[in-house]
C-alpha cells in the first residue's frame, strides 16, 4: 500500500469532491482518480460511492479513514524521532491550543521559551474546538493540546494533567435583578425569561457551563452563541443577555476610576494586571457552586509522544510551577 494513496484518499474523504481533492494534492483529477482506483483495488473493496452529484465513503471508506490517519501520522512521528537523534535540533511540533485564555500560564511565554531553546522545531498551530483538538490528539494528527476539558472529559486512551482551574463567573448588566444581590449568585436564581449568550459550540468552556447549569438544575432557556468571550461580555453589559465566562477573561484590562473591582467582593489576584477588562454597564458575579470552573488540560498520547513533544511538556511544566507565585501547584496529574 502506497503511503500517497492514503493521502490522496484522504484529500477527497475531507473534501467529498475528486476535483478539490486533486487540486489539494497538487495533482490532475485523473491521475487521483487513478490511484484511487489502485487503492481500492489493493484493498479488494469499493471506498467511495460515486453519482453525478455527491461522493461519499462507504463502509469500507469509513473504516479506512482513521486508520489511514493514524498511519500518515506514524510516519510524521516517525520521521521526528528520527530527526530528534540530532540532538532536536530540526523537525515539528503539532501542537493544539485552545481558544480561550488558559489562565495564569502564558502560553506565548511558553512558546518563546521553547523556541529560544530549540529553534529548529517548527510550530504547527491549530486553533479549534477542545474536543476537536483532544479527538486530534487521539488520533495522532496532533503531538500535544491545551484543551479546556476536564479530567472526566478526556477521552479514554490519552494521559493529562491540570494546567490550571479558573473559576466561571455570571456577568449582568448593571441594571440585572442579581447585578445588587450579593457577592455570590446561584445559577438557579436566574429569571425564567434570561438569555444566555453561549460560546462556540464543542468548546470546552461551551460544556463546563453547559455542565454548571446542569447541577444547578436549571435549563439555558434561550441563547445564541458567539466566537469571542470580549464580545460575549460586551453584549451582556449592554443588556442583550447574561453571559457565563472564565474569571481571568474579566481581568487584566484597564484599571476602572476609583479602583473599583467589577467581581464583586473580589480583590485583585496575585499576579494579575492592574484593573480588568470588564466594560462599563456590567457586573461580574461569583457563582457559587465551587465546581463551575473552566479547568485547562494539556493532553497527549505517551505511547506515541515524539522527543520535541516532550520537550515542549516539560516546558510548559516548568512555566506552571514557576508562575504560581506561592500558591498551591496548578500541575495535578
Amino acid at each position: 500500500m502506497d503511503l500517497r494513496h492514503l493521502k490522496y484518499f484522504l484529500a477527497v474523504a475531507e473534501t467529498r469532491n475528486f476535483t478539490q481533492a486533486a487540486a489539494s494534492c497538487y495533482v490532475a483529477q485523473s491521475a487521483l482518480s487513478q490511484q484511487i482506483a489502485r487503492l481500492e483495488k489493493d484493498v479488494g473493496a469499493q471506498l467511495f460511492s460515486r453519482t453525478s452529484r455527491s461522493v461519499r465513503l462507504t463502509a469500507a471508506g469509513e473504516l479506512l479513514e482513521p486508520l489511514a490517519r493514524r498511519i500518515l501520522a506514524d510516519v510524521d512521528n516517525a520521521q521526528a524521532a528520527l530527526d530528534a537523534l540530532s540532538g532536536l535540533r530540526r523537525g515539528r511540533l503539532r501542537l493544539g491550543l485552545l481558544q480561550t485564555r488558559a489562565s495564569s500560564v502564558d502560553l506565548v511565554e511558553v512558546m518563546a521559551d521553547y523556541h529560544a531553546r530549540y529553534p529548529g522545531i517548527d510550530f504547527h498551530v491549530t486553533n479549534a474546538p477542545s474536543a476537536e483538538m483532544a479527538a486530534a490528539v487521539l488520533a495522532g494528527e496532533l503531538d500535544i493540546a491545551v484543551v479546556g476539558l476536564g479530567p472526566r472529559q478526556v477521552p479514554d486512551g490519552l494521559d493529562h494533567f491540570v494546567l490550571d482551574s479558573d473559576p466561571l463567573v455570571l456577568v449582568v448588566p448593571a441594571d440585572h435583578a442579581l447585578a445588587d444581590g450579593g457577592d455570590v449568585v446561584d445559577l438557579a436564581d436566574l429569571p425564567d425569561t434570561h438569555q444566555l449568550i453561549q460560546f462556540t459550540r464543542g468548546s470546552g468552556l461551551r460544556r463546563q457551563v453547559e455542565a454548571a447549569f446542569a447541577r444547578a438544575g436549571v435549563v439555558p432557556g434561550q441563547h445564541f452563541q458567539v466566537g469571542q468571550i470580549q464580545d460575549m461580555v460586551r453584549l451582556a453589559a449592554r443588556g442583550i443577555g447574561v453571559t457565563v465566562v472564565p474569571r481571568s477573561s474579566v481581568l487584566g484590562g484597564d484599571a476602572l476610576p476609583g479602583g473599583r473591582s467589577p467581581v464583586s467582593g473580589g480583590d485583585t489576584p496575585p499576579g494579575a494586571a492592574p484593573g480588568y477588562a470588564l466594560p462599563y454597564g456590567a457586573r461580574a458575579l461569583r457563582i457559587g457552586d465551587g465546581a463551575a470552573a473552566h479547568t485547562i488540560c494539556v493532553v497527549h498520547d505517551s505511547k506515541r509522544l515524539a522527543p520535541a513533544a516532550a520537550a515542549f511538556l516539560d516546558v510548559v511544566e516548568r512555566h506552571a510551577i514557576r508562575d504560581q507565585d506561592g500558591r498551591s501547584p496548578a500541575i495535578d496529574r
